[in-house]
């Protein structure tokens, strides 16, 4: 019998757990600290992930394309993931996800987070007056900073592989990061098990509303944006919108099927060059820089899901809340790593920032794999637009493949 995936165990998981906590109520509610534990150990590598994924994506650029090309993809990259996450708070008010169920009595560790009244002291505190300190605290937005100016910098002194040494070094490191990520990953069924056995044996079967509308929000909202961006870029880019959805049909496959986009880009760059008509030296460039830097879905699910867990919790959000929900949701998925369980990875980041208990994110993760079927199209979708509007712009997009009629989808 084939073994169960990693995402059907989490799935699984919550299910029995919520069962549990269903059938013995609070005398099981102790079973929190085994959750904790699990949230514990992933937080523990969170900050270390994110500092060198970002300084090797960065240093490892060709020292040719960190300026027009890096600026280009970088800005590209910035503006999709931007409107990504604001559209996910959309659909937050529009639909409501979290309305009519406050949990803030679930936890003594909830707080509301007071954003400074201050514009510029915000602004000022993305910027780390000492790395070790921003390390300690995990000061995630302090440390990206700090790791895209290293990266840099590491980038321009490697030119001639002086500091080959130290980009190895960063690149073994995080290796070993991601398996040590992925070893915790293994104890997730156990720890969703138990986080979701103590919510239900809390609060009971009226958090599942919220679960469903969540997904549905985030379902109509991948929907927009994607109907959208292909209206735009068949646009920009001066092809055809029949001939670009065409084109995408086998990536959006691949994406939704398997939840990943590591999967998913051996057929994104092959696609992106045969069938959406982008050059190899683009395609090479943008699409495994897009698997680490940019995540569309990820940017719209954090910022969904953070409006919606406020929303469970009774907190009032200001404007400056929002936006800082949304630069969150952006930031974070500048040090996305693919593991197994990247959306729980990504919300260990964010949710604490906001003041959010961390036990929260088992309440969505019982659905993470139904949510990594949007998120995963949306990532690899932004990531193969963005290669053919650069190609676009460098004159290396081959507008003949639109014209042309794609074979089925076979099984790879």
């Amino acid at each position: 019998m084939k073994k169960l995936s990693l995402t059907g165990q989490i799935s699984l998981g919550m299910v029995v757990g919520a069962v549990v906590g269903l059938i013995f109520g609070p005398q099981i509610a102790g079973v929190q600290l085994l959750g904790n534990i699990f949230l514990r150990l992933i937080q523990m590598a969170v900050v270390l992930l994110i500092f060198g994924a970002v300084i090797e994506a960065i240093g490892g650029l060709a020292a040719k394309d960190l300026g027009r090309l890096g600026g280009k993809t970088a800005g590209w990259f910035l503006g999709t993931t931007l409107l990504a996450a604001i559209l996910g708070l959309a659909m937050g008010y529009l639909l409501n996800p979290g309305a009519g169920l406050h949990l803030a009595q679930l936890s003594h560790s909830a707080k509301i987070a007071k954003a400074p009244s201050d514009i510029s002291q915000t602004i000022l505190n993305f910027f780390p007056a000492n790395i070790f300190d921003a390390l300690a605290k995990g000061n995630v937005i302090q440390v990206i900073i700090f790791a895209i100016l290293f990266g840099i910098v590491l980038n321009q002194a490697n030119r001639h592989g002086a500091f080959n040494g130290i980009l190895t070094g960063v690149k073994q490191v995080n290796q070993l990061t991601v398996k040590l990520v992925m070893l915790v990953m293994k104890a997730a069924p156990i720890g969703i098990a138990a986080l979701m056995a103590w919510v239900t044996a809390t609060s009971g079967l009226k958090i599942i509303l919220p679960l469903l509308k969540f997904l549905m929000a985030f379902g109509l909202g991948s929907l927009v944006f994607l109907m959208g961006l292909f209206a735009f870029m068949s646009w920009y880019a001066k092809v055809p919108l029949r001939g670009l959805i065409k084109g995408f049909a086998r990536i959006i496959l691949i994406a939704f099927t398997t939840t990943s986009s590591a999967i998913a880009l051996p057929v994104e760059m092959e696609d992106a060059q045969e069938r959406l008509g982008v050059s190899q030296s683009i395609s090479q460039l943008v699409l495994p820089l897009g698997m680490a830097l940019n995540s569309n879905g990820l940017a719209m699910y954090l910022a969904l899901a953070c409006f919606t867990l406020t929303q469970l919790y009774g907190m009032s959000l200001t404007l400056l809340a929002l936006v800082k929900i949304v630069l969150l949701a952006v930031i974070a998925c500048l040090g996305t790593v693919v593991v197994p369980g990247g959306g729980l990875v990504a919300l260990t980041i964010v949710v604490p920032t906001l003041g959010l208990p961390t036990e929260s994110i088992a309440i969505l993760a019982g659905i993470d794999w139904f949510s990594g079927m949007f998120r995963t199209v949306l990532n690899v979708v932004g990531d193969t637009t963005t290669a053919i509007a650069i190609a676009a712009d460098e004159h290396e997009l081959n507008r003949a493949v639109y014209a042309q009629e794609h074979p089925a989808t076979k099984e790879s």
